[in-house]
C-alpha cells in the first residue's frame, strides 16, 4: 500500500499550533495515521460536502480531504468540537 502525504491548509496549521501541549501530543499520532489509513475506524463523511472526512480525538474534530490521483490527505480543520463545523 502506498502512502499518502498529509498536508495542512495555512489555518489548520494556525490552530495546531494554538493548542494546549496535552490536546497537541493526542492529536498529532491520529494525523500521521492518516498516511496508512485514509478512512480509520469511526471517521465519518462530513454530509453537504463531497469529499470531506473528520476523524473525533476526545472533543476534537480533525476535518479533511481526500485526493487519490495526487495521493494527498489535505487536513483543513483541526478544532474543538463545538467550534469546527462553523463557517
Amino acid at each position: 500500500m502506498t502512502l499518502y502525504e498529509v498536508t495542512f491548509a495555512a489555518s489548520a496549521k494556525r490552530e495546531f499550533r494554538n493548542l494546549t501541549p496535552d490536546v497537541i501530543e493526542r492529536i498529532r499520532p491520529r494525523m500521521r495515521e492518516l498516511a496508512n489509513d485514509l478512512r480509520p475506524p469511526g471517521c465519518k463523511k462530513l454530509h453537504g460536502y463531497k469529499d470531506r472526512w473528520r476523524i473525533r480525538i476526545g472533543d476534537y474534530r480533525v476535518v479533511y480531504t481526500i485526493d487519490d490521483a495526487a495521493r494527498t490527505v489535505d487536513v483543513t480543520r483541526i478544532a474543538h468540537r463545538r467550534d469546527v463545523y462553523e463557517r
